[in-house]
Order: structure tokens, then C-alpha cells, then sequence
């Protein structure tokens, strides 16, 4: 297995069972789901949570989109509306705020 893989397993079970994403209605996906396509590059990963927080750790390969620091609306225009956005954050509540926010951006639910 590899560092970065051992690296998102050990800071991303907590989060995983958190995590939301902009392509199913109730917001959660499985655990081994979210790892899978992350994994595969199958899907953008998007953690909502401050600079600080994601400073301190980190899924390999996310992008910090800070919810609450009034930057998401800047931070749109990075993501791809073609690729599924993964998102998640210390708790659930920013994610599914943030994947709200990205549905009424026109992101594919």
C-alpha cells in the first residue's frame, strides 16, 4: 500500500463517515466508497474546513475550500462541475452547507 493512501486511511476514517457529496440525495456516501473514488481520481475531494484545520491534517489530494472564511464563493470556480465533488469536514455540518451551496451553483446532483 502506499504512504498517501496509509496517510488518507489513518486521517480519513473519522471524516469518512462524515463526508458528503454532491451526487447523492441523502448527502453520505459509504466509507469505502468515498476511499475508492478518491483513491482512483475518480472524484475532486473538497475539504470545507479553515486553513488552520486543514494545516493540522489532511486527506493527500484535497483541495480546502474554507466554508466558514467567506472564500467558497471564490473557490467555485476551481472545481470542475464535470467531475463528482467529494466533500468533507470535522463534523457534517459545513460539508452538506457546502453542498448546498454548490447545487445552487449549478453542480450536478
Amino acid at each position: 500500500m502506499s504512504t498517501p493512501f496509509i496517510q488518507l486511511r489513518m486521517l480519513a476514517l473519522p471524516l469518512l463517515f462524515l463526508a458528503c457529496t454532491t451526487g447523492q440525495p441523502g448527502g453520505s456516501i459509504p466509507a469505502g466508497s468515498f476511499a475508492k473514488e478518491v483513491e482512483q481520481g475518480q472524484a475532486q475531494l473538497l475539504d470545507v474546513r479553515t486553513p488552520a484545520e486543514f494545516q493540522n491534517g489532511h486527506i493527500a489530494g484535497a483541495v480546502n475550500m474554507d466554508w466558514t472564511g467567506g472564500q467558497h464563493e471564490a473557490s467555485v470556480g476551481t472545481i470542475d462541475k464535470a467531475k463528482p465533488a467529494r466533500l468533507y469536514c470535522a463534523a457534517g455540518r459545513r460539508s452538506a452547507a457546502a453542498r448546498d451551496y454548490l447545487h445552487q451553483q449549478g453542480f450536478p446532483m
